[in-house]
């Protein structure tokens, strides 16, 4: 049995809260953190509260609006106004929810931080590197928003869910009497609820959006949108025009505020290029890499070669044409079940062959 330290970041919902009892269970000597990162979030961390009292573990609750407010909502805000698709989870996990982590562990003297993640962290045997490794429960696997975390940080992380499914987790958590057992999944982006983007965006900005031309692949006009952050790559409904044929948003272009439509076949590209990598299995990339890679969260991974490419981007060529990568998404790679890197699409840079 251990008597090792660990800190358990509490949502308040039944994966972290499972986290903790299993821990709690193996001996470990489990307190609890509570991150409140929004207006409205207060009401999960009453839930963290009760579980933690349950649990008999000690229990804070860390205000961190302001940060999130400056490192995740301002950035969420300022990508889609530049007609990018951004993935908050990715910068939110490094940033905020390990960063609050972090701190705790190290004001305690903590051994270790745990979520209620779906992965495992492991060394990655070609390089000795730690990676997150995927899940055992393929359909809740989580390395996608995990592939942002860093060697220092994966050094004292524990995922006690790794090897569980959702429906054993739930299980778990009902035998244990825990009151989150049957509580919902939090879906999507978890400070807009409601899934509306545009409106939240609107409010946050004080601006209502603004108009602009639908122009087709050859830049001819052929009607008006309703502002650039109501859409994203790859979206059909919702264009507000008849074309009398299906047609889907293929690029957007802040700076002319246009929206490019065209075929879902002109969608497919084989070449997605990335920067801003985050090297988790490997250190560097110099040669040609095969591997598979993920475009969005729920994409299938799909085999490609990985190029270096200059100014720090890289370039995924998949075997196959991919569907709708969308700038400000990431691009993860992997090994099999181990992720070996992340980047954030890109257009191609200028003067790369």
């Amino acid at each position: 049995m251990s008597s090792k330290k660990v800190v358990v970041g509490l949502s308040g919902g039944v994966d972290s809260s499972t986290a903790a009892y299993l821990l709690k269970k193996d001996g470990y000597d489990v307190s609890a953190v509570t991150v409140v990162n929004f207006n409205g979030g207060e009401e999960a961390a009453k839930d963290a509260a009760k579980v933690a009292q349950y649990l008999s573990i000690n229990h804070i609750i860390l205000d961190y609006k302001k940060i999130f407010k400056e490192k995740i909502k301002d950035m969420f805000v300022n990508e889609y106004l530049s007609g990018r698709t951004p993935n908050p989870c990715l910068i939110c996990n490094r940033e905020v929810k390990w960063g609050a982590l972090m701190k705790v562990k190290e004001d305690t003297g903590a051994d270790y931080i745990a979520t209620g993640h779906y992965a495992r962290v492991v060394k990655y045997g070609p390089t000795g590197r730690l990676a997150v490794k995927m899940s055992d429960d393929i359909t809740k696997d989580q390395t996608y928003i995990l592939s942002y975390l860093t060697q220092q940080q994966l050094m004292c992380t524990i995922f006690p869910l790794g090897g569980y499914t959702k429906k054993q987790v739930r299980e778990i958590a009902g035998n244990a009497g825990i009151m989150t057992s049957q509580k919902p999944d939090s879906q999507e982006i978890c400070f807009i609820p409601d899934k509306d983007y545009a409106a939240f965006i609107q409010d946050y900005t004080g601006k209502e959006s603004i108009s602009g031309n639908y122009v087709d692949m050859q830049g001819n006009v052929i009607g008006r949108h309703k502002g650039i952050i109501h859409y994203t790559i790859g979206q059909r409904k919702g264009l507000g025009v008849s074309f009398g044929r299906h047609m889907f948003v293929n690029s957007i272009n802040a700076e002319k505020n246009e929206i490019v439509l065209g075929s879902n076949e002109e969608l497919f590209k084989k070449e997605v290029y990335a920067d801003k990598i985050n090297f988790m299995a490997i250190e560097d990339i110099k040669e040609p890499l095969r591997a598979e890679a993920k475009i969005r969260y729920a994409h299938k991974k799909a085999a490609c070669t990985v190029y270096p490419v200059d100014s720090g981007f890289i370039k995924c060529v998949f075997d196959e044409p991919q569907r709708a990568a969308a700038p400000g998404q990431a691009v993860v790679v992997y090994d099999g079940d181990y992720c070996l890197l992340s980047g954030i699409i890109e257009k191609k840079p200028k003067n790369s062959i």
